[in-house]
């Protein structure tokens, strides 16, 4: 099981703060992480080709085409300011 301080370490990292009780809740659930890991190493992947998916991910965008915008009508219809034919703002500066 990991170590307080190595808990404390990775919460740090993370910019978490964490309770005592979540302290050892969570050095319990990242040891079986690392066990996980472990077992995970001793395979033989001799051979075995990165992958980025479980199944095979293909044409999953589109094609980028031109197409015709929107009309500025239907682009600005549900804006709660609209000026003109555009979106109005607050001022950032005075």
């Amino acid at each position: 099981m990991l170590e307080r301080a190595q808990v404390l370490h990775v919460a740090r990292l993370a910019r978490l703060q964490l309770s005592e009780a979540e302290v050892e809740r969570m050095g319990a659930e990242l040891s079986k992480v690392l066990d996980h890991i472990e077992k995970i190493r001793e395979l033989d992947l001799e051979g075995v080709p990165p992958t980025s998916h479980v199944v095979d991910v293909t044409g999953v965008l589109r094609a980028d085409e031109p197409r015709p915008c929107l009309p500025v009508d239907v682009a600005l219809a549900n804006a709660p300011d609209r000026r003109g034919d555009f979106y109005g703002v607050p001022a950032v500066f005075d």
